[in-house]
C-alpha cells in the first residue's frame, strides 16, 4: 500500500491555510456556499497553473478523469465546470489577492539574502508591462484595437529572487507611464525602467520620497551639463556627467540635477544614454543594474523572458534546489485556446 503523498499534495503543504482561512472571513467569501470551498477553487485555479491546462473544460476533464484521487490531492468537493466558472465570476478576488500579497511577503523574506551579481545591498525593482493579446468577440469588455482587444500586465518585480511585488492588470490602451501613480516608492530602493516611464513629474515624486531611479534618456531629452566626471572608457563608458533638464514643464517638474551616463555596449556597439538621481554608485554600476531589468523584458517573438537562478531549500520540504538555464514561456493567449477547442468540437474533432 502507497503511504506517500502526490506531488502537488506536498508543494499545497507549504501554503499558510490559516492565512487563507482569515482571507476568505475577511470577505465573507463563503457565505451561503453549501460545497465547493473557496479552497477547492483556489486549488483547482493553482492545479491549472501548475499543469498548463487552457480552459475550464480542460481543468474539469483532467480532475474528474483521477475522481477517486481527487481527496488525497487536498479537494474535498467534486470539480465541474458551471460550478467553477460561477466560483470565479461572483467570489470576491480580494480573497486571493491578499493570501498571494501574504505569499509574496514570505518569499521575499527568504530571497533578502541573495545576491546580484553587484556590490550592492539596496533593494532592486525592475518595472515592465507586456500586452497579452485577446479575441475582441470572446473579450468585448477588452477593447484595444478595431479588430482585437488587449489587457496589460503591469509587473514589478524584485530582482533578488526575481518576485513580482506588485501586478497591476489595466486595459490595453493604459500608457506605461500612468501606472507610477500607483505605485508607492519605497525610500532608499533603486527602480530600473525603461525610457517608456519618462515623466519628470512622477519622478520628481520618486526623488522626493528618498527612492532612486535608473532609466533610459530620450533622444529628444534637453539637458545642460554642469559636471564631468572621469570615466575608463574601456569598459563601455563614455561620460558621466552632472546635468540639469532645460526644458520648461521637465525642470519644473524635476528641479534636482540628474546624473547622465552614456554607455557603449562593446558587443553590439550599441550606445545608450541612462538618467539616474544616485551620485554615489560607480558609472559602470549603473549600466550593469538596467542590464538586470532585461530579466523581465519581452522577446520579439512576444515570448516574455525570465532568469530562473537557484531557488532556496524550503525547510522539511524533501526538495533540492538546483540551477535552471534561461528559458522562454509563451505570452498567455487564452482567447486562441478556447476558439480552438470550440471549434473542434463543433466539427466532432476529440479534444486532446
Amino acid at each position: 500500500m502507497n503511504l506517500g503523498k502526490f506531488v502537488f499534495a506536498q508543494v499545497m503543504e507549504h501554503l499558510p491555510l490559516h492565512v487563507f482561512h482569515r482571507c476568505v472571513v475577511r470577505y465573507s467569501g463563503e457565505h451561503k456556499v453549501k460545497w465547493f470551498s473557496c479552497l477547492d477553487q483556489y486549488l483547482c485555479m493553482a492545479f491549472a497553473q501548475l499543469t498548463y491546462r487552457e480552459s475550464l473544460r480542460d481543468i474539469e476533464a483532467c480532475l474528474r478523469v483521477q475522481s477517486s484521487k481527487l481527496y488525497h490531492l487536498g479537494f474535498r468537493s467534486s470539480i465541474a465546470r458551471n460550478t467553477l466558472a460561477n466560483a470565479n465570476a461572483t467570489r470576491d478576488w480580494r480573497i486571493y489577492c491578499d493570501f498571494a500579497q501574504s505569499l509574496i511577503g514570505t518569499a521575499r523574506r527568504l530571497y533578502a539574502d541573495e545576491a546580484l551579481g553587484l556590490d550592492l545591498k539596496d533593494t532592486v525593482y525592475a518595472l515592465d508591462a507586456t500586452t497579452i493579446d485577446l479575441c475582441l468577440s470572446v473579450f468585448p469588455w477588452a477593447p484595444f484595437r478595431s479588430t482585437k482587444a488587449a489587457v496589460k500586465l503591469h509587473t514589478l518585480l524584485d530582482l533578488r529572487g526575481n518576485i513580482p511585488s506588485f501586478i497591476f492588470i489595466s486595459d490595453g490602451k493604459l500608457h506605461d507611464v500612468n501606472i507610477l501613480d500607483q505605485l508607492v516608492p519605497e525610500p532608499g530602493a533603486i527602480y530600473v525602467m525603461d525610457r517608456g516611464y519618462i515623466d519628470f513629474d512622477r519622478l520628481g515624486r520618486f526623488h522626493e520620497t528618498g527612492s532612486f531611479f535608473v532609466i533610459r534618456a530620450k533622444t529628444n531629452l534637453k539637458a545642460e551639463r554642469r559636471y564631468s566626471h572621469a570615466v575608463d572608457r574601456s569598459t563601455g563608458l563614455v561620460c558621466d556627467q552632472t546635468v540639469t533638464l532645460a526644458g520648461f514643464y521637465s525642470h519644473k517638474g524635476f528641479p534636482a540635477p540628474l546624473r547622465r551616463i552614456r554607455f557603449k555596449d562593446p558587443e553590439t556597439g550599441k550606445r545608450l544614454v541612462f538618467l539616474s538621481n544616485n551620485f554615489a554608485l560607480p558609472a559602470l554600476t549603473i549600466t550593469k543594474l538596467y542590464r538586470l531589468r532585461w530579466q523581465i523584458g519581452v522577446s520579439s517573438e512576444g515570448h516574455a523572458v525570465m532568469s530562473v537562478k537557484v531557488r532556496p531549500e524550503l525547510k522539511d520540504s524533501g526538495f533540492e534546489a538546483r540551477e535552471a538555464p534561461w528559458r522562454e514561456s509563451k505570452t498567455a493567449e487564452p482567447s486562441d485556446n478556447m476558439l480552438e477547442r470550440s471549434m473542434r468540437e463543433a466539427s466532432g474533432c476529440n479534444v486532446q
